[in-house]
């Protein structure tokens, strides 16, 4: 600041306002004071702060556990259960906890659980796939056989051993063979939508009330009538069964449910090419003449109903 300035400012007054602008300033930067330190641990005081939004409220249901135990499989099974997407979902949210996957759960050792779905066949030379399988047994309130490899052997039935990595693997039965099995969900493998419902209709089963569990009941009566019939069926079984008898009234469901194409509509009659079938029972399962069961046909509206409401609107 010049000379002239200087004394421009004493004589008009400006001065006072330069010389209280540094006081302004400070007064702007004074540091607020802190309180004091707190000399006991009890005496820190912790302030709460409330965002002002209510808690998300859940039903609360009593779930079921549900475990996946793989034996001898291509895991296709697995796979068909998680083809069910937002379905999977909702049935864990809401139904089922999946205490044991070893392909989804980190758990190393079979623990108790309400169902336990086994997908794939008993290898006999495996001590470790005879000793998980009557484990799972022991510990599984429902043994559920998830497919055609648990329920009938399916295309392990034709190993014969000497593969590169394992070969003195060389026999495999279902799982049925070393086990009581409570009911049968055969094809190779189950659709995602036949395994959704076998888990909604479990859970009503074990949860519901008096109503639901007989609606499950009728439901799963049919599968558990396969677990008693025995480990064999095939396109034989079908043709002796159902064909042979009279009974095939050429709706061709055997021929769109089998897997490997074996089954073809000559006629108006099923034509089963036994070279191509690989014992899966999925034609047996799915006829609707190889048994009958009314319980099943006369609920069939409340059933639906009853897995919609489960699931959602249109059972998704």
């Amino acid at each position: 600041m010049g000379l002239l300035s200087r004394l421009k400012e004493i004589f008009t007054g400006s001065q006072q306002a330069s010389e209280k602008k540094p006081e302004a300033v400070a007064d702007i930067k004074r540091p607020v004071t802190a309180s004091k330190p707190a000399k006991k641990p009890e005496d820190v005081k912790v302030e709460q702060k409330q965002d002002g939004k209510n808690k998300e409220d859940k039903p609360v249901v009593n779930k079921i556990t549900v475990g996946h135990v793989h034996m001898s499989g291509c895991t296709g099974c697995l796979v068909s259960l998680a083809d069910n997407y937002a379905g999977l979902f909702k049935i864990l949210d809401d139904y089922a906890d999946l205490v044991y996957c070893l392909t989804l759960a980190d758990v190393r050792h079979i623990p108790e659980m309400d169902v336990a779905l086994v997908e794939g066949s008993v290898c006999l030379q495996d001590e470790c796939s005879v000793r998980e399988i009557k484990e799972t047994r022991e510990k599984a309130k429902v043994v559920v056989a998830l497919g055609g490899c648990a329920a009938y052997g399916n295309i392990t039935r034709f190993c014969r051993g000497g593969q590169w990595n394992q070969p003195q693997q060389e026999s495999f039965v279902p799982i049925g063979d070393l086990i009581d099995v409570d009911l049968y969900l055969p094809s190779c493998p189950p659709g995602a939508e036949a395994i959704r419902n076998v888990c909604v209709m479990a859970y009503l089963l074990l949860q519901g009330n008096d109503d639901q569990k007989a609606l499950a009941a009728a439901y799963l009566k049919p599968l558990m009538d396969l677990a008693k019939r025995g480990t064999e069926a095939c396109g034989c079984d079908l043709m002796v069964d159902v064909i042979n008898q009279g009974l095939c009234m050429g709706c061709g469901t055997c021929a769109a449910s089998c897997p490997v194409r074996a089954i073809t509509i000559e006629y108006g009659r099923p034509n089963i090419n036994r070279d191509m079938c690989i014992k899966c029972g999925a034609c047996y399962a799915q006829c609707p003449r190889s048994f009958f069961n009314f319980d099943v046909m006369n609920q069939f509206e409340g059933i639906t109903e009853a897995i919609d409401g489960a699931m959602g609107k249109g059972g998704q």
